[in-house]
């Protein structure tokens, strides 16, 4: 008899520690979670998408329309003026309290994350080149030069800006390396990335 209670006694304890280590192990994990949201963050932010390329301008005063005014107008009065830069872009994240956020529950991690933009964007003027072709008529004019590289920025950037090929990218970036953080959680927990107000992202 004493054998008997002694082996519901071991068994009770045993159903007992059990069950406590899943409560406070679960809990634990959860507290974990939230507390490396930190961590989350910061490693979206470094998950930058540095693309490069080459911007080009031209701009002149004639048309190659192969008219004779247009030839003479090439010969006296022709203003051509051609750069070519190469640049680095980078696309990402600037998170912060407000606009990152990550919510977990017994069964689902939800990610918010800003939509990811254009972060920085350099011209390599060291790398510059250009081209310049004058009439007998016109002399060397500098500022005619920085403001066709002013215009070759301005306009490079504001394409770079909204080119949603490299935006995707970018959030694809983002998914695969949040995706990769919470690996060992896709088991037991649906873990989903919302970028901004747009659809939510299912990670598993």
């Amino acid at each position: 008899m004493k054998r008997f209670f002694r082996f519901v006694f071991i068994i009770a304890v045993a159903i007992l520690l059990f069950w406590l280590g899943k409560q406070f192990g679960s809990k634990s994990v959860n507290q974990n979670i939230l507390s490396n949201s930190l961590i989350v963050r910061e490693i979206s932010e470094l998950a930058s998408l540095e693309v490069q390329g080459n911007a080009s301008i031209k701009r002149s005063n004639v048309t190659d329309d192969g008219e004779w005014t247009t030839n003479l107008k090439k010969a006296f009065l022709e203003n051509t003026i051609w750069v070519s830069v190469p640049y680095l872009a980078k696309y990402g994240i600037n998170a912060d309290d407000k606009n990152f956020k990550v919510t977990v529950s017994d069964k689902k991690i939800t990610v918010n994350i800003p939509q990811p933009k254009l972060l920085s964007y350099e011209l390599k003027v060291d790398k510059m080149e250009t081209s310049n072709r004058k009439g007998w008529f016109l002399t060397q004019d500098d500022e005619t030069y920085t403001d066709v590289q002013k215009k070759l920025y301005q306009t490079s950037r504001a394409q770079l800006e909204n080119n949603q090929l490299y935006i995707n990218q970018s959030k694809e970036k983002l998914t695969k390396i949040i995706r990769q953080y919470y690996q060992p959680f896709l088991q037991d927990h649906e873990v989903e990335v919302i970028f901004g107000s747009s659809a939510p992202v299912l990670l598993n």
